[in-house]
C-alpha cells in the first residue's frame, strides 16, 4: 500500500482520480462538457450550449490549504473554480468548518463534497466575484479542451503521461504510418498539424527517410502498442505515391 494514502475498506489506497467521475457526472448534469487534466487543471468544464463560461475543478482527498492555493492559482484562467474532496465519514472534515467555508466564499470558490458512494453535495456555491482574468491562459485551456478528442485522461492524476490533443494527433500519424512511410500531406485528414508534428518529432516516434517522407521509429511502434488506435486510423491515410514514375 502506498505510504501517505488513505485506504478503503479493502485496504486499497484511495486516489484523487476516484473523485473524477462523480464530479464529472455532477457537472455534466448542470449542462457542461467535462474533460480531465487540461493544462495543469484536474478538470475543465465548458457549457454544452456554447456559453462563454470556463469552469475549473481541483480535487483532493480532503479539503486543505493546498487545495485552496491551487484554486487561487487557477482562478485567473476561468470564471468559476470548484474545489472537490471526499466527505469526512464522521462529519468532522473541513467541509464542516465554517471558517474554511467562509474562506472559500470570500475567494469566490465553490465546494463539492463527494461521499464514498459517489454522491456529490454542494457545500458552497461559487457566487463571489472572481479575481482579474488572464485571457491568454484561459484561451489555452479552452483550445486544448476543444481540440482534444473525447476525454482520455481522468482528472487528478499526475504520474502517467497526459493524453493531450497534440499527443492524440501524433498517435494518429503513427497509426497511419504503421504500414509504411508517409508524407505529411497524406496525414492531414487524421492530423491537421501533421507537418509540424513530424518535423518537430517531440516524442522521437518519426524519422525522415528522404525529403518530405517520414517513417515510424521503434519508439513509435512502442507508443502504438501502449496506446492502440482505432482500426480505421491505420488505413485512413492515402498510400505513399511514387513520384519518380511521373
Amino acid at each position: 500500500m502506498s505510504a501517505g494514502l488513505p485506504a478503503g475498506p479493502s485496504g486499497v489506497p484511495i486516489l484523487e482520480t476516484s473523485l473524477y467521475l462523480p464530479v464529472k457526472r455532477f457537472l455534466e448534469g448542470l449542462g457542461f462538457s467535462v474533460k480531465g487534466e487540461i493544462g495543469s487543471c484536474d478538470l475543465v468544464a465548458l457549457p454544452q450550449d456554447g456559453t462563454p463560461l470556463v469552469v475549473i475543478g481541483e480535487m483532493k482527498l480532503s479539503f486543505n490549504l493546498e487545495l485552496v492555493l491551487q484554486a487561487v492559482d487557477r482562478a485567473a484562467a476561468c470564471d468559476e473554480v470548484w474545489l472537490a474532496a471526499r466527505a469526512s465519514l464522521r462529519g468532522k472534515g473541513r467541509e464542516s468548518d465554517s471558517r474554511f467555508r467562509n474562506l472559500c466564499r470570500r475567494l469566490g470558490f465553490g465546494m463539492l463534497a463527494v461521499s464514498p458512494a459517489g454522491e456529490v453535495e454542494i457545500v458552497v456555491s461559487p457566487v463571489a466575484p472572481m479575481p482579474r482574468k488572464d485571457p491568454r491562459r484561459r484561451s489555452r485551456l479552452v483550445e486544448e479542451h476543444r481540440r482534444r478528442r473525447g476525454d482520455p485522461a481522468a482528472g487528478g492524476g499526475s504520474r502517467a503521461p497526459i493524453m493531450t490533443a497534440y499527443r492524440q494527433q501524433a498517435l494518429a500519424c503513427a497509426a497511419a504510418m504503421a504500414a509504411g512511410p508517409r508524407r505529411p500531406r497524406e496525414l492531414r485528414a487524421q492530423a491537421p498539424d501533421a507537418g509540424k508534428i513530424l518535423l518537430d518529432n517531440v516524442y522521437g516516434w518519426f524519422a525522415r527517410t528522404e525529403r518530405g517522407v517520414y517513417a515510424l521509429t521503434p519508439a513509435g511502434h512502442e507508443a502504438l502498442a501502449r496506446w492502440p488506435q482505432p482500426d480505421d486510423a491505420l488505413t485512413a491515410a492515402t498510400p505513399l505515391r511514387d513520384d519518380s514514375a511521373t
